[in-house]
This record gives C-alpha cells, structure tokens and sequence, in this order.
C-alpha cells in the first residue's frame, strides 16, 4: 500500500518510514555511495556541511511512493539503497515508464521549475533514500564550487539520460531498444562496484515496454530470441549477459 508522499522536510511528522541519519551514525563522509553520489569529489570541511543538510533519510517498502505528480516540491532524494521507477500518467489513463533509478542516484529534479512534482517515484525494492532539503542545498552550493558543479552535473545527467531515451524511442528497431536497455543496465552496474554481466532486473516486463516503448508481449518475445541467439541467459529476473560484443554491435556501439 502506498504511504503519502513526504511533506516539506519541517513537517515531517515522525513515523517509522523517516529515520535520524544520527541515529544512524551514517553521513555522506562514510557513505558507501559517497563517490557517486553529490558528495564525489569533496573536501573534508564541505563534506561536513553537508552532512549537517542531511539529517533524514526515508525508508520505503517495495511498491510505496516518495512523491506523487502534483505534490509540492520541497527536497531532493539520494538513493541510498535499493531502486525506484519514475511514472506520468499519459492521455489515456495509462501509467508510463519515464525512469528507472538506483543507488546513488539523485531524484526529485522535476520540481525544481514548477515547485511541484511532475512524476511519481515508486520504490521498486525496499530501500532508503536521504532528503536534502532544496533551499538549504541551493544555498550550500553557492558556497562550495565542487558541489554546485556536482550538482549541475547531476542535473546534465538527466538531461542526456532524457536525450538517450528520446533516441531510443526514435530511430531503433524494437531488439535494439531491449539491448540498448540491458547494456546501460551493464553499465550502471559495473559503475557501482557490480557484475556488468549478471544482475536482476528491478522491472517487470510490462515496466520495461512501457519504459521502452514496447508492448509486455514483444519484450518477453525478444528477451525469449536474444536467450535463443545466445546473447543472453533468462532465468525470472535474473539476467546474465553472454555475448556483450554482439549486443553493442547491434545498437551500433564499437567495443
């Protein structure tokens, strides 16, 4: 069951679902995500800033919301663990896939602009996810060069990610969009310190068309043909990629 989305930090009320990171005694300074996340690259005096900006961290459950569409816009969320899937609600009713998000990625940007959210985030797994208060950030930034460039850095990030998913949907054949999707899985993995060959999809198959802009029936043929190609091995969720060459070598990508 879905639990309301978070209030302005300030009116959070307690409950089980927001967790003191001094409780906790975890900080971005000893975060195991902190070379991912906007900590990177940061001196010990400005990494001690921002641990004092963020003093809460959000636990969900898989399948409960962060943020609905509409809901004011407040803070920026660092998955600190587990993943989560962004959504819009099309014209015709239907829920569409715009995003899929994991450890160490920084979400919430869609509010910025309008001082609402324009999305829906879903958890896709237990997880946590640390709150940074936007205002406070905004101004933290302005005095500290690296984390206003490791937040602008963010920010172009998803602008591209946007861009790449713009292509996808455009100019590639049905099999190209599912092996594009795979290989930047692989890639995403590898970054974070994981196998770049056999990881467990987060989506389902009906979450993956919809974020590719396929239907349920032609993902789960063209996962069945990959595996028969030899490319891939399916076994439920978990994926392991056997021929990484051939799959970069079908979205035109040089090895």
């Amino acid at each position: 069951m879905a639990i309301p989305a978070p209030r302005p930090l300030s009116a959070v009320p307690a409950s089980p679902n927001v967790i003191s990171i001094q409780a906790l005694k975890t900080r971005c300074s000893n975060c195991s995500m902190r070379e991912l996340c906007l900590p990177v690259g940061l001196e010990q005096d400005a990494l001690q800033q921002l641990d004092q900006l963020v003093t809460n961290r959000v636990r969900l459950k898989k399948g409960q919301v962060l943020y609905r569409a509409g809901d004011p816009f407040s803070a920026l969320y660092a998955i600190r663990m587990g993943s989560c899937k962004t959504t819009v609600l099309a014209e015709n009713g239907h829920e569409q896939v715009v995003g899929y998000h994991m450890l160490g990625d920084l979400i919430g940007m869609d509010g910025i602009d309008t001082v609402r959210h324009g999305c829906q985030a879903v958890a896709l797994e237990d997880g946590e996810y640390c709150v940074l208060p936007f205002d406070r950030l905004d101004e933290l930034a302005r005095t500290i060069e690296p984390l206003r460039r490791n937040l602008y850095q963010f920010l172009s990030r998803e602008i591209s990610r946007d861009h790449s998913v713009m292509l996808l949907l455009g100019s590639m054949r049905a099999e190209e969009r599912l092996a594009a999707f795979l290989l930047n899985l692989s890639q995403r993995y590898h970054e974070r310190g994981y196998s770049r060959t056999e990881f467990v999809l987060r989506m389902s198959r009906e979450e993956i068309g919809s974020y590719i802009g396929l239907t349920l029936e032609t993902v789960s043929r063209l996962f069945s043909h990959l595996q028969e190609e030899g490319l891939i091995q399916v076994q439920g969720r978990a994926v392991k990629l056997l021929d990484i060459r051939t799959l970069k070598h079908l979205i035109g990508q040089r090895c």
